[in-house]
């Protein structure tokens, strides 16, 4: 005979969470430890087991009945009911209700009840960890023009928080306003240097990431290159990719270097020079403000200027206010499905 595995993960609409999954898990390794086999009980969005509603309950011999609270109610009484002809085992439940009044398990072995407590299985639960990823995207540029391929880096970017187990968290180094809820650049600074790596295309999400001896890769999302690659040249950071050239593969393995211990050593050493030769910028900068400087780098020839900046471009319709508000709303909800 089989035993039936089930939970707040075999309902609909349960508002199922991360422990409900692991502890799940565990009792499978631990039926299958006893020696029998089992089916899962699941409903949507989760896949691959049993609908409990439409199996035959003469099936099983044991139902367990894993994580969360246990309350008096109409979907967990028909739950119940469905296999009362079975052994019913209750783990790591939280019994709302004395069990001296209602205890509907043969065997319980409660996280919690009016009798006793037990911890959390989840403490003997094993997890394969991910890294945890700062994403740092840089804003269009308009100053850059047609050379401008932040959609395209992106994009990129996109692509692979979807074929890599991650933790992906959004971090966004503008302050006016931040759309992460970071209200300063200590803050913004505190979340970059807990990373274990960042992936960014911004300047100082590059800066801000090997500052803190954290590895990052960076994409120069201009074309032929600008700040971000002349930055991570003059620092000596390798891992740093041009939106012309740039493809999946290669930012695969950038990302599984960028965890490795050598990269984190790079990173580090990325470190100790720059502010070696900050200090440097700081004793120049002290020398020209303290000695009086007869002579200036000044050069202005106007006509040889790319005056289109300075040009307002046309205040746009009505039609068009609406179709950009439009347009970034999807944006916005696009990330948040993303996130």
């Amino acid at each position: 005979m089989k035993v039936l595995v089930a939970g707040w993960f075999s309902f609909e609409k349960c508002n199922v969470t991360a422990g409900d999954l692991m502890a799940r898990d565990l009792a499978c390794e631990w039926v299958e430890k006893a020696g029998y086999s089992y089916d899962v009980a699941l409903a949507l969005p989760f896949s691959g087991g049993v609908d409990w509603r439409l199996v035959d309950p003469t099936n099983y011999s044991h139902v367990i009945f894993v994580c969360g609270p246990f309350p008096y109610l109409k979907i967990g009484l028909e739950f119940l009911q469905h296999f009362h002809q079975c052994r019913l085992i209750g783990l790591d439940l939280s019994m709302l209700e004395p069990i001296d009044i209602w205890n509907p398990f043969d065997v319980l072995i409660e996280r919690d009840s009016s009798a006793d407590s037990h911890p959390d299985i989840t403490f003997l639960s094993t997890q394969p960890k991910v890294p945890v990823v700062g994403i740092i995207l840089v804003h269009p540029q308009a100053e850059y023009k047609e050379k401008g391929k932040q959609d395209l880096a992106n994009e990129a970017i996109a692509r692979l928080i979807n074929s890599r187990g991650m933790v992906a968290i959004p971090i966004d180094t503008g302050l006016d306003p931040n759309t992460t809820n970071l209200r300063s650049a200590a803050e913004i600074e505190s979340a970059i240097a807990r990373m274990d790596l960042v992936l960014t295309t911004r300047l100082h999400g590059m800066v801000l990431a090997l500052k803190n001896g954290v590895p990052v890769v960076a994409i120069d999302a201009i074309s032929g290159g600008a700040k971000v690659t002349r930055q991570a040249e003059t620092i000596g950071w390798d891992t740093v990719f041009s939106i012309d050239t740039l493809s999946d593969e290669t930012l695969v393995k950038a990302f599984e270097y960028a965890q490795t211990k050598e990269a984190q050593a790079k990173a580090k050493e990325c470190q100790i020079r720059a502010r070696a030769s900050v200090e440097k910028v700081r004793d120049r900068f002290i020398e020209a403000i303290n000695i009086e400087n007869t002579s200036s780098s000044r050069v202005w020839q106007e006509e040889k200027i790319d005056k289109s900046l300075l040009i307002e471009p046309p205040r746009p319709t009505l039609t068009q206010r609406v179709i950009n508000k439009a347009q970034r709303i999807k944006n916005k909800t696009l990330k948040l499905i993303q996130h």
